[in-house]
């Protein structure tokens, strides 16, 4: 009987726990059947790039939107499902996945110049820069709401971005002027800031020599963005507005492969020019080596004895097919350099800008580099700044100063650390440097602490007799130029003494160019500025913003408005 009761106390408990879970069971209508497990298989395998390729990179995490149905239609042109709900996902709406965007933007590692002490290193040796890439590339940064990467930021183009009214040179003399200045540091009172400003000459409109011009345009898929190729085209209609019939214009596109869209073409034929840029469209991959070996060969072709031939790569600089090889880059732009075609770079996007490769293919290629963030920019350095763009008139521009040990106790140059040379390169008349174009000024400033000042940053070394047997007389420093005309082969020397002003006053262009120093230093993480901050800066550049006909200046101050509140807005 016992047995009995306990089968039907279990039987009535089997029956009420079913009635009960039939009870809580969805509907029919509210019911989504059970989802067996789908397979999908991208019709284009594409491997992941390895993981070298992405080193260090700055990784932006987002949730992608879930589209509808509409919306991932063409999502699924791509894709092959099998499985049991394979005929379901056609009609039905699929949320992506989270998805991890990585920007695989490349700068070169740079560290800032250390503080040397005269009695051990008297001599300073650089060569020149007239590139402005850095500045535009940052200002993109900054207007999208994120800081820059401190690699991104070389405050010499940031300086020489801007101009300023040094004098200019005098006919039938050198091809630039020289002028230096010095006044007391803003944001240390111990030391000085000492400024060398070189100006080159502005020829009269009916002397500009006639252009040969190749148009070297990446229209790879990596360039199928609104800040990528359509500027770009934008861009090079800007450009070519301002030929004339002696200028003539080639255009060479490269994506997998390379192939000339225009023949070397009068540059008053507009129309024809434009319509060539219109048909152009961004997909595949990027071979950028055969693409500039082509480009080349049409300058080679279309040749102007005694003209202005070059090409302008304009790229995201993101190659990767062919030769991909940085080095093998660089080689290639240094051989074809011989020709006497200069190289002009102009990058553009983002994500996955290579702004190394374009510092350095320029560099290599005695041209010059800047970055194309908006169609003002483009205006600036192909309308507004043409003549300096296109037009050289010295090439292996080198400075060597040397610091009088019994006046000066350190130094330091701000910027230019992957223009640095060794002492012995100054008179080597092979060794590259920099090239100046028509109408550009370049800037350079040091920050010297001179002797018994209480600037001084670095202690004596203990065994190591403390002997100044320098010029007593008053010479803070002397200071060489080099530089070769454009079609000369061997240098000319410029020297001039630089003397101590025992009060100087700082002259508003070496107030803005302080102002901008201070600003790169401290987007560089500041090592150098004693405190010297974000308000500290627009309080410094405000009053010297001066003659200001493009607004220029007023963005600056922008700028540091924008990096102000971002750094509030972190903390």
């Amino acid at each position: 009987m016992n047995k009995l009761n306990q089968k039907l106390c279990l039987i009535l408990t089997v029956a009420a726990l079913g009635g009960l879970a039939a009870g809580c069971a969805p509907s029919e209508q509210d019911s989504e059947p059970a989802v067996e497990e789908a397979v999908v298989k991208t019709t284009e395998n594409q491997p992941a790039p390895p993981r070298s390729e992405l080193a260090e990179p700055e990784v932006l995490v987002r949730q992608r939107p879930q589209p509808t149905a509409d919306a991932a239609a063409p999502e699924m042109s791509s894709v092959q499902v099998t499985g049991s709900r394979a005929m379901q996902f056609a009609g039905e709406s699929m949320p992506y996945p989270h998805s991890t965007v990585v920007d695989r933007e490349h700068y070169a590692a740079i560290d800032a110049n250390p503080v040397h002490r005269v009695i051990e290193q008297p001599v300073s040796t650089f060569s020149i820069d007239v590139d402005t890439g850095s500045y535009s590339n940052i200002r993109r940064m900054l207007n999208s709401g994120r800081l820059p990467p401190e690699d991104a930021v070389r405050v010499e183009e940031m300086i020489n971005y801007f101009s300023y009214d040094y004098p200019v040179p005098e006919a039938g003399g050198a091809p630039f002027s020289v002028q230096v200045e010095q006044a007391v540091t803003p944001w240390n009172e111990n030391t000085r800031l000492l400024q060398i400003g070189l100006q080159g000459y502005r020829p009269d409109a009916d002397s500009i020599p006639a252009s040969n011009l190749v148009f070297l345009l990446d229209v790879s898929g990596s360039m199928n963005a609104p800040d990528k190729l359509p500027l770009l085209i934008n861009s090079m209609k800007m450009l070519t507005r301002e030929l004339d019939e002696d200028d003539r214009v080639a255009v060479v596109v490269y994506a997998g492969a390379s192939g000339l869209v225009l023949e070397s073409t009068p540059g008053n034929e507009h129309a024809t020019i434009s319509a060539a840029l219109d048909r152009l469209s961004a997909g595949g991959s990027t071979n950028g080596g055969a693409g500039i070996e082509l480009a080349y060969a049409q300058a080679r072709q279309g040749f102007i004895e005694g003209g202005v031939n070059r090409v302008i790569l304009a790229t995201d600089g993101d190659f990767n097919v062919g030769n991909v090889n940085f080095e093998g880059l660089i080689d290639l732009v240094e051989r074809q350099r011989e020709s006497g075609i200069a190289l002009t770079t102009l990058g553009f996007g983002q994500g996955n800008y290579n702004d190394h490769l374009m510092e350095q293919l320029a560099d290599a290629g005695n041209g010059n580099h800047a970055y194309i963030d908006n169609l003002n920019e483009a205006r600036k350095v192909l309308v507004d700044e043409l003549t300096s763009t296109l037009l050289m008139i010295a090439k292996d521009v080198k400075i060597q100063i040397e610091f009088n040990p019994a006046v000066v106790a350190e130094y330091r140059l701000i910027g230019y650390e992957n223009r640095m040379l060794e002492r012995e390169d100054f008179n080597n008349d092979a060794v590259d440097a920099g090239d100046i174009g028509a109408g550009h000024t370049v800037t350079a400033l040091y920050e010297i602490a001179l002797v018994g000042s209480g600037g001084e940053r670095v202690d004596p070394l203990r065994y190591q007799t403390e002997t100044a047997e320098g010029d007593p007389t008053g010479e803070l420093a002397f200071l060489r130029l080099r530089y070769k005309a454009p079609d000369a082969d061997e240098s000319e020397l410029i020297e001039q003494p630089i003397e101590l002003i025992e009060s100087p006053t700082m002259s508003p262009r070496l107030t803005w160019a302080a102002s901008v120093a201070a600003f790169g230093q401290h987007l560089r993480g500041g090592q150098y500025l004693e405190g010297f901050d974000l308000a500290d800066i627009q309080t410094l550049a405000q009053p010297a913003r001066g003659e200001d006909p493009f607004g220029y200046r007023a963005e600056f101050i922008q700028l540091l408005r924008l990096a102000d509140s971002m750094g509030l807005a972190s903390k």
